[in-house]
């Protein structure tokens, strides 16, 4: 339930919630729900019901364990913020964050409406970054959203960017991540819309981190976004 990461943004993955449903068209070819079913197969018991929603009390302190500071992301596998995860268990995962602070937990979400519903009811500590995820223009909506929050860190995934986003407000956020859709099924991203969002980043001081290109092999097609390698951060918090 946790591991060493090979997402280029972050160093471990902690997932005390498994499994999750389609929301926007960011989600068809979800690598999670691919990941999931190759687990079932090897029989791991976190994932006995394959990409069905779960919630696993027994990982919950994980990260306590873990003495050395690192950037964590938090549910990898899941989305902390679906409608069928009791805001009770929301609240024990940021209770346990709190109880971590030299470390830097990252928590992403599509489901932005519900995340500024709770935002008043999470306890907010300075080393959980907050970030939502959005593919196309359809859904800057979800900026808005995270802003309301009282994360101290606020970042925005474009992955997959499979549309353009045009202009964009960045006030108030502090990274912003770009990445192409990768494995079976992965649609185009043009580069156009990268070099753009990377230029609005630019232009608005906003750390920017180029993730892939993507494709079938993403390992082929890099990371460099127009010759250079973008791996800006915020600021680490955890000590």
């Amino acid at each position: 339930m946790a591991s060493n990461s090979t997402i280029e943004w972050t160093e471990s993955t902690w997932n005390p919630v498994t499994g999750c449903t389609k929301i926007s068209p960011g989600c068809k070819n979800c690598y999670a729900e691919r990941m999931a079913k190759r687990l079932l197969a090897m029989g791991q018991p976190n994932y006995a019901k394959g990409f069905k929603l779960a919630m696993h009390d027994h990982v919950l302190e994980l990260p306590l364990k873990w003495k050395k500071p690192q950037t964590i992301f938090v549910n990898s596998m899941s989305d902390l913020f679906h409608k069928d995860v009791k805001k009770e268990f929301i609240q024990k995962v940021f209770d346990v964050m709190n109880r971590a602070p030299w470390h830097n937990f990252q928590v992403l979400t599509k489901r932005a409406e519900r995340l500024a519903e709770l935002s008043d009811r999470l306890p907010w500590s300075k080393n959980i970054w907050m970030g939502v995820s959005i593919e196309n223009d359809e859904y800057k909506s979800r900026i808005d959203c995270l802003r309301y929050t009282d994360a101290n860190v606020k970042f925005i995934s474009f992955e997959p960017l499979i549309g353009a986003v045009g202009k964009v407000n960045l006030k108030k956020i502090d990274w912003a991540i770009v990445g192409g859709e990768s494995g079976p099924g992965a649609r185009y991203m043009d580069p156009q819309w990268a070099t753009d969002l990377r230029d609005q980043c630019v232009k608005q001081k906003v750390p920017f981190f180029f993730k892939q290109w993507g494709g079938i092999n993403k390992k082929k097609t890099g990371r460099k976004l127009e010759g250079k390698y973008w791996n800006q951060m915020p600021k680490l918090v955890g000590v």
